[in-house]
């Protein structure tokens, strides 16, 4: 090791923060994707070049090749950006390294148990919800199934965190448009992916029928397969189309089920008096996903898992040793989730919060409604595309005239090559498609023209190949 890294520890950490201000500065103009050249491999050096040596290295080697991710027209996935109090927040976090499953010696616990409580009133939940910090959205989903799965053996009369999922028998899994981390949650919660049942949708929506839904829940509970687990969409990745999350509740009235909803990122919609009905009954949930990295735009890796019954799932994820807590509560995070050792991932989530309040974050929430309703008014006036669904919040569905796969990922290519912006490809109803998902805090007007303008070139550059092939 280097003692004089820690000598110089302030004129390192100004290199750093240099680094950072010319990425950052430079986001609105410089390429959002790159095609990378194969790179030579890198081994593990005898001497160490210390962190000033490292840090050149890396300028050098792969920064260059750095996304546009966190700028303002990526628009691929549903990827928030950072905002400058949450990039505050992650540098603290790095620089504290405290252990985010804190067994009482710091302040961390109660930090996380606010970010929690501000999470909670802005999407409007009464405090009966607990939550916790995990990566994302795909380890909240595994979260809130073990939980479920931890229910329905309650239900069945079998302790499955003790006698194995094996035990427990088939569980149906209902949804109508689940999102692919759902699948990969049953995978691994040995639910099984054929545990999931697809409930069909209502006409040219995503949103699930709840007629059927009912009708579904009604022949398992006859059939003696029941209770279920449904999984309800509050935002769905390709036409952000939200389930009536009210009319799905009322049907645990008549029957048994454990209600999941995926908002992963649109239940921050609700911040927005504008949007917030479209969350109406999300407080019936049993269990609510939220990926703060998406429109809380807070950096990599950061979600949370809220539920109403925090000591079934403190019975799936309690860490039994003598030096650790015995008592589940809402601040033992180490019994609540499938890590001991975690990042504070609730500091740049509290800093952010903080910072910009329910105001700000409606702002953002209506701004970006806003750019992805005039994107979607140009693409539906222009005839070398086609609108494949209504814009319902912050992204926006299409094809090209000619809809073939070839034709999508020749558009998006040329896109990418442009440099202007990133899109998706996508499939919906059959139809090969591309998605714009419009969720950092930095995009603006002038980014979405932008990104128009190069739509635009790319569909015309395609129709010239195919009028000369």
């Amino acid at each position: 090791m280097r003692p004089e890294d820690l000598d110089d520890l302030s004129g390192i950490l100004s290199l750093a923060t240099d680094e950072a201000v010319r990425f950052l500065g430079g986001l609105s103009d410089q390429p959002v994707a790159h095609e990378v050249p194969a790179l030579e491999a890198v081994g593990l050096p005898v001497e160490g070049a210390g962190a000033p040596g490292a840090l050149a290295l890396l300028q050098e080697r792969y920064t260059p090749w750095m996304s546009g991710s966190a700028g303002p027209r990526y628009f691929g996935f549903v990827t928030g950006g950072t905002t400058p109090a949450a990039l505050i927040g992650d540098w603290l976090t790095a620089a504290y390294d405290q252990n985010g499953s804190d067994a009482g010696e710091s302040g961390i616990r109660q930090l996380s148990l606010d970010a929690i409580g501000m999470i909670r009133d802005l999407l409007g939940l009464p405090p009966m919800f607990d939550g916790v910090f995990v990566t994302g959205a795909t380890t909240s989903a595994v979260v809130a199934l073990a939980t479920a799965r931890q229910w329905v053996g309650h239900q069945r009369g079998v302790a499955v965190s003790e006698e194995g999922a094996l035990t427990l028998g088939p569980v149906p899994v209902l949804s109508g448009t689940p999102h692919s981390s759902i699948a990969k949650a049953l995978s691994i919660t040995g639910l099984g992916r054929a545990a999931l049942v697809p409930v069909p949708t209502l006409p040219d929506r995503e949103a699930v029928d709840v007629d059927l839904l009912a009708r579904v829940l009604e022949q398992l509970d006859l059939d003696g397969q029941g209770p279920a687990i449904v999984v309800a969409n509050a935002g769905t990745v390709n036409t952000c189309d939200f389930d009536d999350l009210g009319a799905i509740a009322a049907l645990k009235a008549r029957h048994p089920f454990w209600l999941h909803v995926d908002g992963a990122f649109g239940a921050v919609a609700a911040a927005s008096p504008r949007y917030r009905h479209l969350l109406d009954g999300l407080e019936a949930a049993d269990s609510i996903t939220v990926d703060a990295h998406k429109w809380l735009n807070v950096p990599y890796d950061s979600a949370v898992i809220l539920t109403r019954h925090l000591s079934l799932q403190g019975e799936v994820f309690s860490s039994l040793a003598a030096y650790l807590p015995t008592q589940v509560r809402p601040d033992t995070f180490i019994h609540l989730t499938p890590e001991n050792s975690q990042r504070v991932r609730a500091l740049p989530v509290w800093m952010t919060l903080v910072a910009y309040g329910r105001a700000g974050y409606a702002q953002l929430v209506e701004r970006c409604c806003a750019l992805a309703a005039w994107l979607g008014e140009r693409i539906d006036d222009d005839p070398r595309f086609r609108l494949l669904a209504p814009v319902r919040l912050n992204g926006v569905c299409f094809t090209l005239a000619r809809a073939t796969p070839e034709a999508i990922d020749a558009f998006l290519s040329r896109l990418r090559r442009g440099g202007t912006a990133f899109l998706t490809p996508t499939i919906l109803r059959n139809v090969p498609a591309a998605r714009v998902s419009i969720t950092n805090w930095r995009t603006d007007q002038g980014d979405i023209e932008r990104t128009w303008a190069a739509m635009q070139a790319a569909a015309s550059e395609s129709d010239d190949s195919a009028a000369h092939a």
